[in-house]
């Protein structure tokens, strides 16, 4: 069977005037992103950078159709363990190293078995990968594996210089080669990274402007008076309670997308001697915070309705959310009730910490008051985003406020955060069966089989609750008025192919 090509797809969506004269663009960010090497970074505004500094084997559509990038065309064998892989000729990583199929094994192969890797769960179907020739690769599975394209549309299909990496080594995030639309220039943390056009991109027409500087400003507030100052030209997820004011400034324009992810509490159970506390070794504490936790005021009051209550990894609106499960209704008195049968009839103490962003510690300010009702005392500590992450990575953490941009696939969003040893299980979390249902559904293609095992996993982790989920983020960008083609997409990311900025 040919392979399947797309390439005409992938250009539709890059095409833009050459006659527009390339400038600079500067893009608010809420947080700083951590390391800048795909293979060990988890943040979503990483995510947003590396979308213009490092392509990938596939990407998506807005409407989450799989097409082409790195990868010209694709196909699986009949028993689903074979993938084979046309690459892009002519692309080259930014310090001109060739990108063909022994570069996408390197990549490939150091997802896998970088030990610091995140990736590695992502991949780990993968059994072998080699060069069929010099544009082709073929990737050998240890079983069907229905989430591997969706993960190689991110981080884990991102390709970076082989000769970079292997003269870098772990110290790679401090200076990127990738093969992207931009090259790294440079980086000063909690203040700016800067990337600069790359002339020699395989599609350097689609893309207008002579650099992009990225500014992590934690503030909503602050961050839309840059942008009103001219000191930004666009910014990325402006606080649902601007959204009225933005879009009436003649000056500005806003546009949004629904989040394929969530917003949550992950709770350490298992991840070191900060579980040792009755959060987390008591599933029924966990429940009771969950229940004196009322999602729709939340919603209301943090962000004016314009986010969906949730208590799974999916909104209410996806196919793949469980209705046997639905919203609890905010329950103090179970909830005390609960307390009490644990043996804390008097409550209890917790510690969460939270981002140094003004929303998120706001969500965390309404869940304190509303579960001080029930008995549970929070504390909050704010830290700045990467510091959060690493903490929380650490074990150094009794329960953290944090969010996942969501994925293409289910997988990616409940996968690596509850089976045993997942690459971003921070909660410590270890259930075999749940580990059964979670690795079943990555094996099966068929739709129906898939969702009964997500439900089969659903009702473990409802009693157990490593993660207490609280809503469903909608993704608002705000832009000067002269920014044009600029296209939403529900994983949240920024990407520049087709976009300009009148003069």
């Amino acid at each position: 069977m040919a392979l399947k090509k797309n390439l005409a797809l992938a250009l539709a969506f890059g095409l833009v005037a050459g006659a527009v004269q390339a400038q600079d663009l500067r893009i608010g960010l809420q947080d700083d992103a951590d390391v800048l090497d795909p293979d060990q970074a988890r943040t979503f505004v990483g995510r947003i950078v590396f979308s213009s500094l490092c392509d990938k084997l596939v990407d998506i559509t807005p409407d989450l159709e799989i097409i082409p990038q790195l990868a010209t065309g694709w196909e699986f064998s009949e028993d689903g363990l074979t993938l084979t892989m046309a690459l892009r000729e002519g692309v080259v990583f930014h310090d001109g190293t060739p990108f063909n199929a022994e570069a996408a094994i390197y990549n490939l192969n150091r997802s896998r078995n970088l030990p610091e890797s995140r990736r590695a769960s992502e991949v780990s179907s993968i059994s072998n990968v080699e060069a069929v020739d010099d544009t082709t690769i073929r990737i050998t599975l240890s079983a069907p594996d229905a989430t591997l394209l969706a993960q190689l549309s991110d981080r884990a299909g991102m390709m970076i210089s082989p000769a970079a990496a292997e003269a870098a080594g772990l110290d790679f995030g401090l200076n990127p080669v990738c093969s992207g639309p931009y090259s790294f220039v440079e980086r000063i943390q909690q203040d700016r990274i800067v990337l600069t056009r790359f002339a020699d991109y395989w599609n350097a027409d689609a893309y207008a402007f002579d650099t992009v500087t990225f500014l992590p400003i934690p503030d909503t507030t602050v961050r839309l008076a840059n942008l009103r100052a001219g000191d930004l030209d666009m910014l990325e997820r402006l606080a649902a309670t601007d959204l009225a004011s933005a879009s009436s400034d003649a000056a500005l324009q806003t546009t949004q997308a629904t989040s394929l992810g969530y917003q949550a509490i992950t709770i350490n159970v298992g991840n070191g001697e900060r579980a040792d506390n009755p959060l987390g070794q008591d599933a029924r504490v966990r429940q009771a915070l969950s229940l004196s936790i009322d999602r729709s005021v939340i919603a209301q009051v943090v962000f004016e309705g314009a986010v969906a209550p949730g208590n799974q990894p999916w909104p209410p609106t996806s196919p793949w959310y469980n209705a046997d499960f639905p919203i609890q209704e905010r329950d103090v008195e179970a909830a005390r009730a609960l307390l009490a049968e644990a043996g804390y009839p008097d409550g209890v103490d917790i510690s969460v910490q939270v981002a140094n962003n003004p929303v998120q510690q706001q969500v965390m300010q309404v869940v304190q008051a509303m579960a001080s009702e029930a008995g549970i005392r929070i504390s909050l500590e704010a830290k700045e985003f990467a510091t959060l992450l690493s903490d929380q990575s650490a074990g150094a953490y009794t329960a953290s406020q944090v969010g996942w941009s969501g994925r293409v696939d289910p997988d990616g969003n409940i996968h690596q955060f509850v089976t045993t040893d997942g690459g971003i299980n921070d909660a410590g979390y270890s259930n075999a069966e749940v580990d059964g249902f979670l690795n079943g559904a990555r094996v099966s293609n068929d739709v129906a089989d898939r969702r009964a095992a997500y439900n089969g996993a659903s009702a473990i982790l409802m009693q157990d609750l490593p993660i207490v989920y609280l809503y469903h983020p909608v993704w608002i960008w705000a832009m000067e008025a002269g920014i044009e083609g600029f296209v939403p997409y529900p994983d949240g990311m920024i990407r520049l192919a087709g976009v300009t900025m009148a003069e």
